[in-house]
């Protein structure tokens, strides 16, 4: 048997001196995340465009935390922001491209419309490759740095999303593989996390009036893996690992928080009797 004494035990502060950058971190994921990320240790500028919010947890958590107010999807406001970052902390490490929008409750393609399809892309899509950009900028001469991103499990399974939001999640996914495999050279690290349903702002605004309580119950029962709900606070445990250096050789990956339903066929279990 190994010495039990050559393995370290967990750290409390994983990111100590570290420097973060979380966009859409006034609430939701983002804001789970930046609570975390400071617990751990890290200095973490708040970038969004909900300034009352984004001020509000700045204020509560510290001079460790600051918030700036950036539109992902204006290149000029991200320069802004990772040049404040920088200027204010010195250096960049942690890039998490987690802003993001919904268009509207799931409908026929026949519906779905050209101006839905540009605001959700013009987010997710290039707000993420701007934030990755412009964090590269930054990394590349520092030889390290991880840029993460939040994707989704619709990028994984059909039918989890609208068009207009699945086909933002696929090309997120893709950037991310396509970034790994450049950025690995100057040691810097991309990964993706994707959560499946969840109970957030955004999956509110697309919940045509249900409850936080029916949301959950609903994946739940649509759910593989029982007696457990995805929160937050979950996927914000995952973007600690992939940021921080228990995950210091991952990189190009697709962290999938799903709970294992997209690896599964309800059909063929049925059939053979595993479930009812």
């Amino acid at each position: 048997m190994g010495d039990s004494s050559c393995i370290a035990a967990p750290s409390t502060n994983r990111l100590e001196g570290k420097v973060a950058i979380v966009t859409g971190g006034a609430s939701g994921i983002g804001e789970s995340t930046t609570h975390l990320f400071w617990k751990n240790g890290a200095k973490v500028v708040i970038a969004d465009i909900q300034d009352e919010l984004g001020q509000a947890i700045s204020d509560k958590l510290g001079e460790n935390v600051c918030y700036i107010h950036c539109d992902v999807s204006n290149e000029e406001e991200v320069i802004n922001l990772v040049d404040t970052t920088v200027a204010n902390f010195g250096h960049l490490d942690i890039m998490f491209n987690n802003a993001g929008i919904v268009d509207r409750p799931f409908g026929s393609i026949l519906d779905s419309t050209k101006s839905d399809l540009e605001r959700v892309l013009r987010v997710n899509v290039v707000g993420s490759f701007l934030g990755a950009k412009h964090a590269a900028r930054v990394m590349v001469p520092q030889r390290r740095g991880c840029i993460l991103f939040t994707a989704s499990a619709c990028a994984s399974i059909a039918g989890m999303g609208t068009h207009s939001y699945a086909l933002s999640k696929h090309e997120v996914v893709g950037l991310s593989k396509n970034l790994a495999a450049e950025l690995g050279q100057y040691g810097v690290r991309v990964n993706c996390i994707s959560p499946s349903g969840l109970v957030t702002g955004l999956s509110l605004s697309a919940g045509q009036g249900a409850t936080p309580e029916q949301i959950e119950a609903g994946l739940h029962e649509l759910g593989n893996l029982k007696g457990k709900i995805l929160r937050v606070e979950d996927v914000a445990k995952a973007v600690l690992y992939l940021a921080s250096d228990d995950a210091g050789y991952v990189s190009g990956h697709n962290l999938v928080l799903d709970g294992g339903f997209s690896i599964v066929n309800p059909t063929i279990l049925k059939a053979v009797g595993l479930i009812q």
